[in-house]
């Protein structure tokens, strides 16, 4: 028994919120939850080299929030607006070689603001 009446007088079957059909036999779409965005202009992007291994830079975006932003589209933006390789690691966006600048640049006419590290 999972509903609070069930068995008495007082049950009712469940019905759908959209169609108002029983949920048994209710043909409706699951529900999709829209992502809450963050505006841009509300957010700091923190903007840092990293030196790896055999010497390569590597330009690293971080401090944005991931579920309050569509990080693997700011990523390709910002490849595309570097000219450079990338990838997206925990949260945080790496761009091949120093682009701190092109980095920076992008963000700023996308609305974000900047501080390096």
């Amino acid at each position: 028994m999972s509903r609070l009446f069930a068995g008495t007088p007082w049950d009712r079957p469940p019905v759908c919120d959209r169609c108002g059909a029983l949920e048994s036999a209710c043909a409706c779409p699951p529900a999709v939850k829209e992502p809450v965005r963050i505006p841009p202009d509300t957010q700091t992007a923190r903007l840092a080299v990293e030196k790896r291994p055999k010497g390569k830079l590597v330009t690293i975006v971080s401090d944005l929030d991931p579920d309050g932003n569509d990080l693997v589209d700011l990523a390709s933006r910002l490849k595309a607006a570097c000219g450079a390789g990338g990838t997206l690691k925990d949260g945080r966006i790496e761009i091949q070689g120093d682009h701190r600048e092109a980095a920076e640049r992008a963000l700023q006419k996308i609305g974000y603001k900047t501080k390096r590290r």
